[in-house]
């Protein structure tokens, strides 16, 4: 009788995640993890800061190398696109015409960046992978002029590595400010104020016209010198391989609470998929967050095994940007009403509340640790639909963790 065999579908975290929570789990049998790429995984985070900033040429961080790989006996197909799955005969098409069986498919195939569509959009740069950091990387030299569309976390954080390398930095974001996706203002601002401050233009509410060979026109007239063009405008799912396998879609791979697709067989996690949150009503969310891939693999391995595990982690990510660090955990845009916290000078934390007074977000943002307890208790607090006194959010010397208890 042939052993079940558990194939994975993309080589970021989410999938190298799920190649260790197989062993983690006492599975035995076989593994096999395909990714498009010829590197084994390597994590991304680092990509828009210290890949770029660092004096020696970037190196890949890995989640799994070679020896690690080996000791799981997981069978690493690099460089293998997957282009088709046939769920009747249970296997994965690679572009070389090999087929892998399966009986449990996890995929993991992540999102890739949208691109500009305006005349000239050929020009801007996009990252996604190792190539595109070392390509950014040797294109930010001091002097040169650098033009990011768009004012969200990838396109802010390569605005700060810019500027940290000597050129000279605009930001052309559509919305009237930067981190309109899920960040208060109050916070928003103080990154804008800080990239001010590192000399970095950045302009709101500001349509393109064109994108020339050495500047971007925009629609009011106004023309911004452009060595270098970088598209920062969000990630769309990589849909592609579930959408040729007929599985239901949902701002990505519709799966369900247990992170199981439409197809029984096949489970989807990270930034290609959306589930509904019982944290949050059954909102159904899709996270672009490296916490959340690395989650999610673990809860969707257990249940590929049989488990029945929901997925309800609260959603938690970060950026860093010059000194500065900001965190986000739940959904703040679901509040009505905000508590300011306080806990160091310099630092700012907001507590969201929604119309019940249950907490459903924290926004902090401060320089180095100053932030982290409090919001990792407040994540804890929101996990627990817990409805805290507002005047205990706000005295910095009421110990939050006192809030946990039973």
């Amino acid at each position: 009788m042939t052993q079940a065999s558990m194939v994975i579908v993309g080589g970021g975290k989410a999938g190298a995640r799920a190649a260790v929570a197989f062993r983690e789990n006492a599975w035995k049998g076989p593994v096999t993890l395909i990714s498009d790429e010829a590197l084994a995984p390597y994590d991304r985070p680092p990509l828009s800061k210290a890949a770029i900033m660092e004096d020696a040429e970037p190196q890949p961080v890995y989640l799994l190398d070679e020896g690690m790989m080996a000791s799981l006996e997981v069978n690493f197909l690099r460089g293998s696109a997957a282009t088709t799955i046939d769920r009747n005969a249970k296997t994965v098409s690679l572009a070389d015409g090999t087929k892998i069986p399966y009986d449990r498919l996890l995929v993991a195939t992540g999102a890739e960046p949208r691109r500009l569509l305006q005349a000239g959009a050929e020009r801007a740069l996009l990252l996604r992978d190792l190539a595109d950091s070392a390509k950014i990387r040797s294109e930010f030299i001091g002097g040169n002029s650098v033009a990011i569309v768009g004012g969200g976390f990838i396109g802010l954080e390569l605005a700060a590595s810019a500027a940290k390398r000597g050129c000279r930095v605009t930001v052309i974001e559509a919305q009237p400010r930067i981190l309109m996706r899920g960040i208060p203002p109050e916070i928003a601002s103080r990154i804008a104020a800080r990239h001010a401050e590192a000399g970095v233009a950045i302009l709101t509410s500001a349509g393109i016209a064109q994108i020339g060979p050495d500047k971007i026109l925009l629609s009011d007239g106004r023309e911004i010198p452009a060595d270098i063009v970088i598209a920062g405008i969000g990630a769309a799912p990589r849909i592609k391989l579930a959408e040729q396998a007929g599985l239901a879609l949902d701002n990505g791979i519709a799966c369900n609470t247990y992170l199981q697709t439409s197809d029984p067989h096949i489970f989807a996690v990270g930034d290609c998929c959306s589930f509904p949150h019982p944290v949050f009503g059954n909102e159904r969310l899709r996270l672009e967050a490296w916490r959340n891939a690395s989650d999610q693999a673990i809860v969707a391995v257990e249940n590929m095994l049989g488990g029945q595990r929901p997925y309800e982690a609260v959603p938690w990510f970060w950026t860093d940007q010059y000194e500065l660090t900001l965190q986000i955990a739940g959904l703040p845009h679901r509040g009505v009403s905000i508590v300011q916290r306080v806990p160091k000078e310099g630092a700012l934390i907001l507590c969201h509340l929604d119309g019940e007074g249950r907490l459903v977000g924290a926004s902090g943002i401060g320089q180095g640790n100053s932030i982290a307890r409090d919001i990792r208790l407040l994540e804890m607090l929101i996990g627990k639909k817990a409805a805290p006194d507002p005047a205990a959010l706000a005295d910095t010397t009421f110990q939050l963790k006192s809030l946990l208890k039973p």
